[in-house]
């Protein structure tokens, strides 16, 4: 189903964005992934091989997203995973850190779509990620929160004035990904095993459970304004 379309991966240079731009390929598309960091890219494209192209991409720079949407031209799918994500104490949390983390998330998604859809075939998708703390509250994530849970009601809003463009969300819980590489690898092993433990799946996720997730709505053409939960069953514990 994806044979010969164009897909851009916004985000695509590493994890669940890098995921999606292999599965993607493997079924026949070309890819064009975008990121802030150029070295990541060029790394993310030996992997890829011929059937993708890169850009360097600053999703905060509403100028710069529409100039690399101009350049893209029409396309078929649009995947955006592209965020940078932080937490802290309500209280303690600095208002910049904040409004930057919507800078990052949220208008990022926002500039996207708005830029992006008119460069939509009809039958095209647009996908956007929310998250499980827009689901299950968590001491230290008000602010992710709120963000993950504007970007789900910006994409089932878009998915009724876009149409027949469908448009869907992605809302993955904890993922073993290279955005925790900077915690100690002890550290970091032994937050997944706790968490994962707490899961009725009994792990956390990897950037293939979530790209799967990708696959399916980008194939599956009766699925548009929904929030595709894949977390493990964490909402639920």
């Amino acid at each position: 189903m994806l044979h010969e379309q164009k897909v851009v991966v916004i985000g695509g240079s590493s994890g669940i964005g890098l995921e999606s731009a292999k599965e993607v390929i493997a079924r026949g598309a070309e890819v064009i992934i975008a990121s802030r960091s150029e070295e990541k890219l060029q790394h993310a494209l030996e992997q890829l091989g011929p059937r993708a192209t890169a850009h360097v991409l600053d999703t905060t720079q509403e100028k710069q997203v529409q100039e690399f949407f101009a350049q893209v031209g029409t396309f078929d799918h649009l995947i955006v995973t592209a965020a940078e994500t932080t937490g802290g104490a309500f209280l303690q949390t600095e208002t910049a850190q904040a409004r930057q983390l919507f800078e990052n998330k949220f208008w990022g998604q926002y500039y996207a779509a708005k830029y992006g859809a008119p460069h939509l075939s009809p039958n095209g998708t647009i996908t956007l990620f929310s998250g499980v703390v827009a689901y299950k509250s968590m001491v230290g994530s008000s602010a992710l929160g709120a963000v993950n849970a504007a970007v789900s009601n910006l994409g089932q809003t878009l998915a009724l004035e876009l149409s027949p463009i469908r448009v869907n969300v992605v809302s993955p819980g904890i993922i073993d990904t290279p955005s925790r590489s900077k915690m100690p690898e002890d550290t970091r092993q032994q937050f997944y095993a706790t968490v994962g433990n707490k899961l009725p799946v009994k792990r956390v996720g990897t950037a293939q459970d979530v790209a799967l997730s990708v696959l399916y709505l980008l194939q599956n053409s009766f699925v548009t304004g929904t929030v595709l939960h894949v977390e493990g069953g964490h909402i639920l514990v």
